[in-house]
């Protein structure tokens, strides 16, 4: 029955990969599905790209564990920050800028934006190189749960993974992505809310479940009684930090930010915030919430040993047949369109901003297509091998390996392209320091820890400052380096002044 199931929805994915082959002919309709993607598929192709199974294995366990059932406060987090927010604050100025600049890629929009083209290559080889540790984490997250329901060998399940997503990827592009994220969105929040009332229910009920989770104690990290069922929970710091990265740092994510390249209209950008800020309130709410209970099942999980990433597949192992295949393709769903979408922000990005013109002069639409979809099959082998490595050298963990691509690459953009969409006097100068800081920032705390204070040596934190210190260099960079040439940036501005002829019903008018 399980395999059944899996079969279907393999057949699913690859049928829609193919049905959108004619929408990806060009670099425009394969990258951005030709602008003209509606509210309900841009919503969820935001919010599936945001949670794969580093937010249900890896930071769910991880966090749940540390925070109990305080945890929750960054899914709520990464609804109001990481999609209301977002959508509201860049939304409809990046849709109107990158489409006035002629921008596909976010490497496009600095090049641009700046009419500088190291910025351009520059931002595309920090792209390309930070989000193959993210990808390699999507892997490891499926295999133990693959394991745990199938006994299947850990080698299988990436060369499974991958070669699925290529295919539909590679076969439709943006808008076969699209597609899919919609299907697989909505199994996420059927499949999370099932979860939940299953594993609530197997520890006697909401109420019992909290009140054993209040009697749990842990010496070692709290001597205050029924910590890990408070408010703010044993270690509020450290939850505020991972709140900032796992929230703000969509802002800075190019795999995200491209979403808005592809919306479709007005009606689009309103709808999709409502659809996109509920679907993160479910799915990653519901991630940490359910997370947030795994002390209840220490009598079954050796941290120690086995890691935080065995959490949740323990909490899952007693779940019936149905359930468990459930599960399955709930976390197959999510690290499927996560790696959809991070292959084709890497390859795309790759090809327009760095081999274009810089190493192959003149390069065609149907080249660039072509270049592309090799690269999708090249970076998909890369982070399927990082990905046997890791789990055969046991370098480190899920959360890890994503705090380290999130803090380089939001720390590198995030304040570079909030700045730049609202304020004319961002420099070139302050692109490059923010550039900088964030990458070096979060190598040094990856090869080097040591030399970084205590605080920051842990991903979670160094990337979380790498984000807010990026917020304050480029404007004080900005103020103190030779100002952008006016005429340029008048005219990258001019776009949102552009008058519009609405209905009466959406304004009266004078």
């Amino acid at each position: 029955m399980k395999l059944l199931i899996l079969l279907i929805y393999f057949a699913i994915m690859i049928g829609i990969g193919l049905y959108c082959r004619k929408h990806a002919t060009d670099v425009n309709g394969f990258v951005l599905g030709g602008r003209s993607v509606g509210p309900w598929l841009t919503a969820f192709a935001y919010g599936t790209s945001y949670f794969s199974a580093v937010v249900f294995v890896g930071y769910a366990g991880q966090f749940g564990w540390k925070y109990g059932i305080a945890a929750t406060w960054a899914g709520i987090g990464n609804a109001i920050i990481g999609s209301l927010l977002a959508w509201v604050v860049l939304g409809r100025r990046t849709r109107i800028m990158t489409q006035h600049l002629d921008s596909a890629t976010m490497p496009q929009f600095f090049g641009q934006r700046f009419h500088n083209q190291a910025l351009k290559i520059a931002s595309s080889v920090i792209i390309f190189i930070f989000l193959i540790p993210y990808t390699a984490s999507l892997y490891n997250g499926l295999s133990r749960l693959f394991g745990m329901a199938f006994d299947i060998d850990y080698s299988v399940c990436i060369l499974l993974m991958a070669v699925l997503t290529a295919i539909y990827v590679i076969a439709g592009g943006y808008m076969a992505t699209a597609i899919n994220d919609f299907i697989q969105g909505i199994i996420m929040i059927f499949g999370i809310a099932t979860i939940i009332g299953a594993v609530l229910k197997s520890q006697g009920g909401f109420l019992a479940a909290l009140n054993g989770l209040a009697e749990v104690s842990d010496e070692t990290v709290s001597t205050s009684p029924g910590i890990f069922a408070s408010f703010f929970g044993p270690d509020p710091l450290n939850l505020m930090f991972v709140v900032i990265l796992t929230s703000l740092g969509t802002w800075g994510l190019p795999q995200m930010v491209q979403k808005f390249y592809a919306i479709r209209d007005e009606r689009a950008i309103k709808t999709g915030t409502i659809i996109s800020t509920i679907f993160a309130l479910i799915v990653a709410g519901g991630c940490y919430f359910l997370g947030g209970f795994g002390r209840l099942f220490s009598d079954q999980i050796d941290v120690a040993a086995n890691g935080y990433d065995s959490i949740i597949p323990t909490m899952l192992q007693n779940l019936g047949p149905t359930l468990i295949a459930l599960v399955v393709i709930l976390v197959l769903s999510a690290s499927m369109s996560t790696l959809s979408s991070l292959v084709i922000a890497s390859s795309s990005t790759l090809t327009i901003d760095f081999l274009k013109d810089n190493f192959i002069k003149n390069m065609s639409e149907k080249k660039q297509v072509m270049f592309i979809r090799v690269l999708i099959v090249v970076f998909i082998a890369i982070s399927a091998i990082l990905a046997l490595i890791q789990y055969k050298s046991n370098v480190t963990f899920i959360a890890q390996l994503m705090g380290i691509s999130w803090g380089a690459l939001a720390g590198a953009f995030l304040a570079p392209f909030l700045y730049s969409l609202y304020w004319k006097g961002t420099t070139v100068a302050a692109c490059w320091v923010s550039f900088l800081f964030g990458t070096i920032l979060m190598i040094v705390d990856m090869l080097a820890p040591a030399v970084l204070p205590e605080m920051l040596r842990s991903p979670i934190n160094c990337g979380s400052v790498a984000m807010l210190a990026g917020l304050v260099l480029v404007p004080v960079v900005s103020l103190v380096t030779p100002k952008p040439d006016k005429n340029l940036v008048e005219d990258t501005f001019s776009c949102y002044d552009k008058d519009i002829v609405v209905a009466q019903k959406s304004n009266l008018g004078k």
